[in-house]
């Protein structure tokens, strides 16, 4: 049986990171953005991971950047430098 979550757990979740600006964008959202602003080359260039240079794909990058938590704090980095401040 699934567990009901109350009003107040919910308002506590919400409000569990005001001060990230990462908050509730997934790392799907942030890499198709910079793929779409940057394109696979300017981002290989950017971020120096296997995963943009060789054969790049959406799929192939998450799997990468979600095992390799230096390669995402890269990535993650790089989105708020050019996406979030724009």
């Amino acid at each position: 049986m699934a567990k009901r979550i109350s009003k107040d757990t919910l308002v506590a979740m919400d409000n569990a990171q005001p001060y990230n600006p990462l908050h509730g964008i997934t790392l799907k959202q942030i890499v198709t953005e910079l793929h779409e602003f940057y394109g696979w080359d300017a981002l290989a260039e950017h971020v120096s991971i296997n995963c943009f240079q060789s054969n790049p794909s959406i799929k192939s990058s998450l799997k990468f950047l979600r095992r390799t938590p230096w390669a995402r704090d890269k990535v993650e980095h790089l989105y708020l430098e050019t996406i979030v401040e724009r």
